[in-house]
């Protein structure tokens, strides 16, 4: 009986609201950017539809560690990805204005993906070495103007709700910017909405913020201290996720 209501909730009620909010937030994201409010419109509107998604889901979020941010200072923060909602969730319960590295084929997304474009989203284009490079030196430019970025270094959704393999990219941008990494782990996300799945299922989430971790005074002289700092950050920042994770999820 409960699998029912669930049902019959996302289809009549949650799917119905969900499209209307979205295109809303979208055409009020890409109309603000084109008159000159990047600043605001690329993260205000977005942060208000993540907070709706999740209270129409019936899903209480839970957030620790917000106080450790610093409104003023630019960050590259690095999360797990177990779901869909892990979105939602950064998006509107961190605190401080962030841009997206996101996949180039959500640009294809009727509403959503002009939106993301005219909010200065970073869309990876991984077709070659120098389309990746390009994507790179476009990241930079935008942490340079002061905003922050949100990555999954895990690259996709994990299919177990456990932490897959890192990638570099988040920890190259840090260590060549000097800029702080933030750690951030995500519960619930997975259970709410499983990689490969059609259906919520409500569920508590949780946010957890960890101390940043400095780069500005590590020093790189060559290729090979650079890459052992790389794996010094993705190690120190993979410790600091799963020491955040619910028992189920390590």
């Amino acid at each position: 009986m409960k699998y029912i209501f669930i049902l019959l909730y996302q289809v009549f009620i949650w799917l119905p609201l969900f499209l209307v909010i979205t295109i809303l937030t979208a055409l009020t994201v890409t109309a603000g950017c084109f008159l000159g409010g990047e600043r605001i419109f690329s993260y205000y509107p977005g942060k208000v539809w993540s907070k709706i998604v999740c209270f129409i889901t019936l899903c209480p979020v839970k957030v620790k560690g917000r106080e450790k941010l610093n409104k003023k200072q630019s960050y590259i923060f690095v999360a797990n990805h177990q779901g869909i909602y892990d979105i939602f969730l950064v998006y509107g319960y961190l605190g401080v204005p962030i841009k997206w590295m996101m996949k180039q084929s959500l640009r294809k997304l009727p509403f959503v993906g002009k939106a993301c474009e005219m909010a200065g989203f970073i869309f990876v284009d991984n077709s070659s070495p120098k389309g990746i490079a390009r994507t790179m030196e476009n990241a930079k430019q935008k942490l340079k103007n002061g905003s922050s970025l949100a990555i999954f270094p895990e690259g996709s959704r994990t299919r177990t709700g456990k932490m897959d393999k890192f990638k570099k990219g988040a920890y190259q941008m840090a260590l060549d910017l000097k800029l702080p990494l933030v750690p951030v782990t995500i519960n619930g996300s997975y259970n709410v909405m499983q990689r490969g799945s059609y259906f919520i299922h409500p569920h508590p989430m949780e946010l957890i913020i960890h101390d940043p971790i400095y780069t500005e005074n590590l020093q790189v002289e060559n290729i090979r201290e650079a890459a052992a700092h790389i794996r010094d950050l993705m190690e120190q920042s993979k410790e600091e996720i799963t020491s955040g994770l619910w028992e189920a999820y390590k």
